[in-house]
């Protein structure tokens, strides 16, 4: 099993990275670098989380072999003359190998594989590949360019960071500067810089996570919460829509001053291409190809203009279809949220739908879901479910805020986290040891990278899913999880006390942590700022409870769900009356739909029918005209008196009852197809064209 558990780790974490992505971007429309870029940075800070624990199980039994190594005796001569050696009892160093076990030498060549090129990627190329994908450029030379005057200040910043550090050490005289110190100074910077953003976004999901599952058992609460999202999208939405107008108003009046001649002519067309479909058919039905741009004297837009309306087509167009696709998804969920208030007192114990799902729903679901089960699952134990679960999260949460504040402390050991690994070290059960440190890392986790996906930075940057988010928030996500992760596994290790440098014992450390090298270079780092400022994660945490950073963004009118707010009960007011519109509206397609497809099942038939009769009377005119046309011979009022009986029993035949059709109606009235009416109030059935055809 060596290295076996490595080997799945690394196959289950690239397709949980890849299933993430492929949820919140957008395979078909955005550029494959953007995604490659992506993925990979969401996939090493991912496998940095599920590996960490085989790093400490694989430390704990190097040291218990080494211990073992240690306290054999030297050898030794008894009365007897014989030599004899003291080997440990089992009992006393039991050493066998975690069933995880990576052999020597492949961990710490992994962790720097991974550090630095989740290094590289933050802070080098997806800040270049952010700006490039920004840019509203026509060529790839022009986006370079653009990229690299948008980092200078970025990468300038830098620089100036590294090269404060730098003086420190070179003024120290007890320092020599070394490549492994230089080295360590660059790390420092790195996780001080990640420390700072990761105590903040861990500050507001620790109470966070706990009390929106804690609220996701109040029905009353959630739809409340609905109706104001729905007040609030609306406004974004319709802004959306406006802003998409002016800047295809712009688009149209440059499609129209830049004719097919033009040097410009290409760069236009590059924005047509990115535009709405319906944009593109009106400006193409008013374009004017054989009109030389040269003929009229106007102003024509520059190229640097151009670009501009580019990067802003761009932007309005992915904000709108965002809008739109969200509205859809907000709207289903208040009317599940409705359904789910009505059948509370349903007493069928059947949950009814108002509207069935657009999407077929899997036979297996529908064969086990049944619509008692999922009454019993929507109405009486989901709401149980959440409050245990976020009874849980609420532990985890206190013991996360108790051992950030005791960390620091060895004798006596007051974090939790390290009285468990210590506990399991001494039994050396180090499947406890790996489900321990696992979830105690991943919960540290979802508090931080769920508050990545919840963030929002006005329009610049937002995760939407459903593929919705833009390639710009893709690559901002993947920088802040390289940025946050390395920090965020040395916190833990130090709350675990597998850190030295923490603990301040003389043991072999983790392989993750010797890739880090010695902190006391930087001593202020590593004594001062790493061990108190996570203390200040209490202070977020009670601001967090009081929603203090609710309150002040409500007052500097950005407007936030609070249920004692006056302006907070008008959004939910308009929100509900906007769901009922949408709803009613819903319902009315809905009846449509119902009344057309009965009528076409009544009356189709009869249809059919008629259509058939008309088909075998032809074919009975045309034998009739047949037989009549071999017998010749016959008199002439004989003919005539068959022809005016064939006459007559026509005009019987084809006087049948007229029903109405909605589907019959089309605009071409030429269309086969169309049905019986036609222009000037006449049917086929009675036009004279089929009356007479035999005269």
């Amino acid at each position: 099993m060596s290295g076996a558990a490595l080997g799945l780790e690394i196959v289950f974490v690239f397709f949980l990275a890849l299933f993430l992505l492929h949820r919140y971007g957008d395979f078909k429309k955005q550029h494959r670098l953007v995604i490659v870029g992506t993925l990979l940075a969401w996939y090493l800070c991912f496998l940095i989380v599920f590996i960490l624990p085989l790093d400490v199980s694989t430390t704990i039994y190097n040291r218990c072999k080494h211990a073992a190594a240690n306290s054999s005796p030297p050898e030794s001569s008894n009365g007897s003359g014989l030599d004899a050696t003291a080997t440990p009892a089992p009992s006393q160093h039991p050493c066998f190998k975690p069933w995880s076990y990576i052999p020597d030498g492949i961990m710490p060549i992994f962790w720097r594989v991974v550090y630095w090129t989740s290094q590289f990627l933050t802070w080098i190329l997806l800040p270049f590949m952010q700006s490039y994908a920004r840019s509203g450029g026509f060529s790839i030379t022009g986006k370079i360019k653009t990229a690299l005057i948008e980092n200078a200040i970025y990468y300038g910043t830098y620089l100036l960071i590294f090269g404060a550090f730098l003086i420190y050490v070179a003024v120290n005289p007890h320092l020599h500067l070394e490549w492994n110190q230089l080295q360590t100074i660059g790390i420092a910077a790195a996780n001080t810089w990640g420390l700072f953003l990761l105590v903040l976004l861990l500050g507001y999901g620790l109470v966070e996570i706990p009390r929106s599952y804690w609220n996701g058992a109040k029905r009353g609460y959630l739809l409340m919460k609905t109706y104001f999202k729905a007040a609030k999208l609306m406004t974004e939405k319709a802004d959306a829509e406006e802003t998409l107008e002016d800047v295809m108003e712009e688009v149209r009046k440059v499609n129209e001053s830049i004719k097919y001649n033009h040097p410009l002519r290409k760069c236009v067309d590059t924005i047509l291409k990115k535009c709405p479909t319906e944009y593109q058919e009106k400006m193409g039905r008013n374009m004017d190809d054989y009109e030389d741009f040269d003929e009229k004297h106007n102003t024509y837009p520059s190229e640097k203009s151009l670009v501009k309306l580019h990067k802003q087509v761009i932007y309005s167009v992915q904000r709108h279809r965002r809008t739109q696709v969200q509205w859809q998804i907000l709207l289903e969920q208040a009317f599940y949220l409705e359904d789910v208030a009505k059948n509370e007192t349903s007493a069928t114990h059947q949950f009814v739908h108002t509207f069935q799902s657009p999407e077929p729903e899997n036979r297996f679901i529908q064969y086990f879901y049944t619509p008692t089960v999922e009454w019993y699952w929507e109405c009486l134990l989901r709401p149980w479910f959440h409050r245990m679960l976020a009874v849980v999260l609420s532990i985890f949460s206190v013991i996360v805020v108790w051992s950030e504040c005791t960390f620091f402390s060895t004798t006596p050991v007051l974090s939790l986290f390290a009285v468990f690994i210590q506990l399991a070290e001494k039994t050396y059960n180090y499947i406890y040891i790996e489900i321990a440190c696992f979830l105690s890392i991943f919960f540290l986790s979802i508090c931080v990278y769920s508050t990545v996906f919840r963030i929002r930075v006005f329009n610049y940057y937002y995760l939407a899913s459903h593929h919705q988010t833009d390639a710009y928030s893709l690559l901002f996500s993947g920088m802040l999880f390289c940025r946050l992760t390395p920090p965020l596994c040395l916190n833990f290790l130090g709350l675990t006390h597998m850190d030295s440098s923490i603990s301040h014992q003389n043991t072999q450390p983790t392989a993750y942590t010797s890739i880090m090298g010695s902190m006391k270079v930087l001593s202020f780092i590593a004594d001062g700022f790493y061990i108190y400022y996570p203390m200040l994660v209490v202070i977020l945490c009670i601001a967090t409870y009081f929603s203090l950073g609710t309150r002040c963004l409500n007052l500097l009118g950005f407007q936030q769900f609070m249920g004692d707010n006056d302006m907070t009960s008008d959004l939910v007011d308009e929100g509900k009356e906007l769901i009922r519109r949408e709803k009613r509206k819903r319902q009315r397609q809905e009846e449509g739909e119902n009344r057309r497809r009965e009528w076409k099942e009544r009356y189709g038939h009869n249809r059919e029918d008629s259509t058939r009769n008309r088909n075998v009377h032809v074919d009975s005119k045309e034998s009739s005209f047949s037989d009549t046309s071999t017998n010749r011979s016959a008199s002439k009022y004989t003919r005539a008196n068959n022809r005016t009986e064939r006459d007559r029993i026509e005009l019987l035949q084809d006087a049948e009852p007229l029903d109405f059709n909605a589907e019959a109606f089309t605009d071409d009235p030429l269309e086969p197809e169309s049905g019986r009416y036609q222009p000037g109030g006449r049917y086929l059935s009675m036009s004279r064209s089929r009356i007479f055809d035999d005269v």
